[in-house]
């Protein structure tokens, strides 16, 4: 299940804003029950119905995965000393191996 804020930057977005602050523009609240809400809403667009936040539950979950592999993905690499020592003692065509091998690891789409 995507999450509340995701659901929110995707509808803001949606609607011609591009960047939220979750501090002052949009106040989340979770009472402690694991069911979060909108506490303040503070964007010069109108504040989403929950039926508008759950139409955006599929493209949430996409973006949450993109995310998931991309952090993997980057926890994955050779550091980027440790890539241009790679290329320099054994080449571009060796690099390109190594970083294959963790995009291959964790691919963006399904095959």
């Amino acid at each position: 299940m995507a999450q509340l804020s995701n659901k929110i930057k995707l509808y803001a977005e949606a609607n011609g804003v591009t960047n939220i602050d979750f501090r002052s523009d949009v106040r989340l609240q979770d009472d402690g029950d694991g069911v979060v809400y909108i506490k303040e809403w503070n964007l010069d667009i109108a504040q989403p119905t929950a039926e508008q936040i759950a139409s955006y539950e599929t493209s949430g979950n996409t973006a949450e995965a993109l995310q998931t592999i991309l952090n993997n993905r980057a926890n994955d690499y050779p550091s980027i000393a440790d890539q241009l020592d790679k290329i320099y003692h054994s080449g571009i065509d060796e690099w390109k191996k190594v970083i294959k091998a963790t995009k291959d690891k964790y691919p963006k789409w399904a095959k």
